[in-house]
C-alpha cells in the first residue's frame, strides 16, 4: 500500500491503461454497447444466454451439475483413485506428490477463480464498491476470460506432468490400438482415438501408429526416451525449473517430461511473451494458422532444368510435405496469403476455416482456394503483420480452447480417472476368471510387483491369450466413451461455422447506427 498523497503517475504504465480499458470495454460490449471508429456508438441487444462467469462456472462446476465435466469434482475422484492404486501396489507414497499438486491447484481455483474473497467476510481490506460482493467477477468478461485461460493452461500442464508419472495413459492407448488392429474392437473408441490423434508422438515412436509387433512398439517408445543423454537433459531442465521458476508455469515445464511434451498454443505464446516471431519453427503445428503464415515467409526456388517453382527445404516445409501437402498446395497457400495481405478487409475467407480437426486444412488447400494463381515474383514478401496477423492467430487460440484442436477443452483429471477405472474393471474381470496373465502379473512374478499394470499390458501385447484380449475389449466398450464426454463445454465448434456466424452478424450490423443521438 502507498502512503496517502503519494504521486503514483510514473507507476501507471501503458499496459496498465490497456488492461483497464479492456476491462471496461468487455463490460460494455457484453451489454450491447460498442464503439466503431467510422460509425460512432452502436447499441444492440446483449448476447442471449451470456454472463461473464458462464464459462468459468462450466470449467469448475462448483455445484457438481455436470458429472464428468467439472474440474473440482474430478480432482476429488482422481485423488481417491490414486490412493486405491497406492494400496494395490502396497506403496502409500506412490502418488503423494501428484495428489498434493492436484489439491493445491484445486484450492487455488476454489478461492481465487470466479469468486472474490470479499464474499467470505475479509475484514482487513477496504469494502467493495460493487453492490455485489463478487462484483469484480460478475461484471468483467475480460477478467473472467483471462482467469479462465490461465486456469485451462495450468490444468493442462499439471496433467501432462501427472500422465508422465503414471503408466496408464500410454498403456491404454497401446492396448486400444492393438485390440483395434486385431479385430477385437471393430470401431475405434472415440476418447482413445482422439487422444491418439492429438498426441501421436507422445504415445508412439516417431508418432507412427503400429500395425504389428505391438509389444515391441511399446518398448520402442520407452527406449526412445531412455538414453542417458535424454535422461540427463530432462533432469537438468527440471533442476533449472526448480531453481529459477517464478510461477507454477515454470515448475510444470513440459520440456522436463519424458513422454508428454506437447505444448498448447497458449503455452507457446506465453513462453515468448506473446511475440509470435519468437516461436521456433520446430514448435509450430503445420496445420495452425501461425504455421501457414510462417510457410508464407519461406524462400521460393526455381528449378534450373524444369523452371518449376518450389519452396526451399526447411524443417517446417518438410513437415508440411510429410503431412500430405504437395508443392501445388504450398504455392496455393502463398497465393492466398498474398491476397489476404493485399486486401484491406482483415476478415478471413470462410474456405480457409472450414476444414476438419484431422489436419486436412493443408492438403485440401489447393481444392479450397479455387485454383489460385501463383504470383510470378518468387521474392514476393508475404509476411502477414499487424491486425491481419492477429486475425489469423486468434483462430489458433480458438481451436486450442474450444475448436478443432481442443487440447485445452479436455478435462484431463476425469480422463485420468477413467483410465484408472478401466484398468480396475479389467483387473476385476480377469481376477474372477483366474486368467493366467493376470495371475502372473499380479500374484506370482515378482518382477512386476511394483508395476502390475505394465506387466499385464506387456504380456497382453506380446501374447495370444484370447480370453484376456476378449475381456479387455469388452471392458474398453463398457461403456464406449467419446471425447465429448469429458470436455468442459457443452460442445466444440468448427472454425468455419463460427466465422460464417460472425460474418453474417457483421453484415447485419452494417445498417443504421444503434443510437442516433450518441
Amino acid at each position: 500500500m502507498q502512503q496517502p498523497n503519494t504521486d503514483i503517475r510514473d507507476k501507471i504504465l501503458p499496459h496498465h491503461v490497456f488492461q483497464l480499458q479492456s476491462i471496461v470495454d468487455s463490460l460494455t460490449v457484453s451489454r450491447g454497447w460498442s464503439l466503431s471508429t467510422l460509425r460512432g456508438h452502436i447499441l444492440s441487444p446483449p448476447a442471449r444466454g451470456f454472463r461473464p462467469r458462464r464459462d468459468v462456472d462450466l470449467f469448475l462446476d462448483r455445484n457438481n451439475e455436470m458429472i464428468g465435466s467439472g474440474y473440482l469434482n474430478g480432482v476429488d475422484v482422481l485423488r481417491q483413485l490414486l490412493e486405491k492404486d497406492s494400496i494395490l501396489h502396497a506403496d502409500p507414497n506412490r502418488h503423494q506428490a501428484q495428489s498434493e499438486l492436484l489439491q493445491g491447484v484445486q484450492e487455488d481455483f476454489i478461492n481465487w477463480l470466479g469468486e472474490s474473497n470479499y464474499m467470505h467476510g475479509l475484514q482487513t481490506i477496504p469494502l467493495s464498491c460493487f453492490s455485489s460482493t463478487n462484483g469484480l467477477w460478475e461484471y468483467s468478461p475480460f477478467l473472467c476470460g483471462v482467469g479462465l485461460i490461465e486456469g485451462l493452461e495450468i490444468t493442462y500442464l499439471l496433467n501432462m506432468k501427472i500422465w508422465d508419472r503414471i503408466p496408464e495413459p500410454v498403456l491404454l492407448i497401446h492396448l486400444h490400438n492393438m485390440l483395434l488392429q486385431k479385430g477385437y474392437i471393430t470401431k475405434p473408441i472415440g476418447l482413445y482415438a482422439s487422444l491418439e490423434e492429438l498426441f501421436p508422438s507422445s504415445f508412439f515412436s516417431a508418432g507412427k501408429v503400429p500395425t504389428s509387433n505391438f509389444a515391441g512398439a511399446l518398448l520402442a517408445r520407452i527406449n526412445e526416451t531412455g538414453s542417458r543423454r535424454l535422461i540427463f537433459e530432462r533432469k537438468a531442465t527440471a533442476r533449472t525449473a526448480a531453481r529459477s521458476a517464478v510461477d507454477i508455469h515454470g515448475l510444470l515445464d513440459v520440456n522436463a517430461n519424458r513422454f508428454f511434451r506437447t505444448k498448447s498454443t497458449l503455452t507457446l505464446y506465453r513462453q515468448v511473451d506473446w511475440d509470435p516471431e519468437r516461436i521456433a519453427d520446430s514448435d509450430i503445428r503445420v496445420t495452425s494458422f501461425l504455421g501457414m503464415a510462417r510457410l508464407g515467409q519461406k524462400k521460393q526456388l526455381i528449378g534450373p532444368m524444369t523452371g518449376e517453382r518450389r519452396l526451399e527445404d526447411t524443417e517446417l516445409v518438410n513437415r508440411a510435405r510429410a503431412q500430405g501437402m504437395d508443392e501445388l498446395a504450398l504455392l496455393d497457400l502463398l497465393s492466398l496469403l498474398g491476397r489476404l495481405k493485399a486486401n484491406d478487409d482483415v476478415r478471413l475467407p470462410e474456405n480457409l476455416l472450414g476444414s476438419s480437426s484431422k489436419g486436412q486444412r493443408l492438403p485440401e488447400l489447393s481444392k479450397r482456394t479455387g485454383g489460385a494463381t501463383h504470383p510470378n515474383d518468387v521474392h514476393n514478401d508475404l509476411k502477414v503483420t499487424g491486425q491481419k496477423l492477429l486475425e489469423l492467430l486468434k483462430w489458433d487460440i480458438f481451436a486450442d480452447v474450444c475448436g478443432e484442436q481442443p487440447l485445452l477443452s479436455l478435462n484431463y483429471v476425469w480422463v485420468t480417472a477413467r483410465f484408472i477405472m478401466l484398468f480396475m474393471q479389467i483387473e476385476e474381470e480377469l481376477r474372477r476368471l483366474k486368467n493366467p496373465l493376470y495371475v502372473r502379473a499380479y500374484e506370482t512374478e515378482r518382477e512386476w510387483r511394483w508395476h502390475k499394470r505394465v506387466g499385464l499390458t506387456m504380456m497382453a501385447l506380446s501374447g495370444e491369450d484370447n480370453e484376456c484380449l476378449q475381456t479387455m475389449a469388452r471392458e474398453f466398450q463398457n461403456p464406449r466413451v467419446g471425447f465429448m464426454t469429458h470436455i468442459y463445454w457443452k460442445d466444440i465448434e468448427e472454425m468455419g461455422t463460427r466465422i460464417k456466424s460472425l460474418n453474417q452478424r457483421t453484415k447485419t450490423n452494417e445498417g443504421v447506427d444503434g443510437c442516433v443521438v450518441m
